[in-house]
């Protein structure tokens, strides 16, 4: 790992982690192209960059945070599902999923079926539900069992809970922006049991990647998020799901040997 790739990687990070897209499977895809060796570090380091992209969130959603406990209570229903399964297969999340190019390439493209058959099916839904705060707290857990899928390399965290948030008759700015919120426990946590697991256990040119891995998703997280947002408030999400039909069956047909 070096410089250059620490920089790609991290970019790839901050502009994926949002979509429903999954960054850990842009991530998986993109160390594959440049032949870049599955290391505990490397893993280690795709899983911290993430850091870059909670900073993003928490500096574009500061008042958010600061609202009061009626949001943080509906972000924690959300956040235990994935707490929990996190926890318990994390060995077999890193040791096994996290790499697996097959497993990425399905995902990503049974996942982008399944996005325009829930696109098809929200269309005819009604979606009243306008505040995270209007949410109940057993709507926000069922979001976070579907975000709990997400520890499956290409099924995207944001997609599985903005999806996830639209089936309960939440609109979409509400799902994206709950999306975004739940983003940040769930990271930390992520971030912080790897961190542990691997007992700090770093040199001093590790530390300086992770450091610069980290600002560098920060800043394209900013700019992602911004268009995101503005580009989700006018269309569907057929584009993205079409998407990650073509980057599966492209990846496998030319690339994947």
């Amino acid at each position: 790992m070096n410089f250059l790739y620490a920089f790609i990687l991290s970019a790839v990070e901050g502009i994926t982690e949002f979509l429903p897209i999954s960054s850990t499977g842009h991530l998986i895809l993109t160390s594959y192209l440049l032949q870049i060796k599955e290391t505990d570090f490397v893993t280690t380091f795709q899983i911290v960059i993430q850091v870059g992209a909670i900073f993003a969130v928490v500096f574009l959603y500061w008042k958010e945070f600061i609202k009061g406990k009626e949001i943080w209570l509906r972000i924690l229903a959300a956040f235990l599902p994935t707490a929990i399964v996190g926890y318990v297969l994390f060995k077999f999340i890193k040791t096994v999923l996290l790499g697996s190019v097959p497993t990425v390439l399905w995902s990503l493209f049974i996942g982008g079926i399944v996005l325009i058959l829930l696109e098809m099916y929200i269309k005819k839904k009604e979606l009243p539900i306008k505040k995270i705060e209007q949410m109940t707290y057993f709507q926000a857990f069922l979001v976070g069992v579907s975000q709990s899928f997400s520890v499956i390399p290409g099924v995207s965290r944001s997609g599985a809970t903005i999806f996830g948030a639209l089936l309960q008759g939440i609109n979409r700015e509400t799902a994206v922006e709950f999306s975004f919120l739940l983003a940040v426990p769930t990271m930390i946590a992520a971030t912080g049991l790897d961190l542990v697991k691997s007992n700090f256990s770093f040199t001093t040119g590790e530390i300086m990647l992770l450091i610069f891995g980290v600002i560098v998703s920060f800043l394209t997280a900013l700019a992602a998020v911004k268009l995101f947002v503005t580009y989700i408030s006018k269309h569907t999400f057929i584009a993205f799901a079409v998407y990650r039909i073509l980057l599966a069956v492209v990846f496998f047909l030319f690339f994947y040997r």
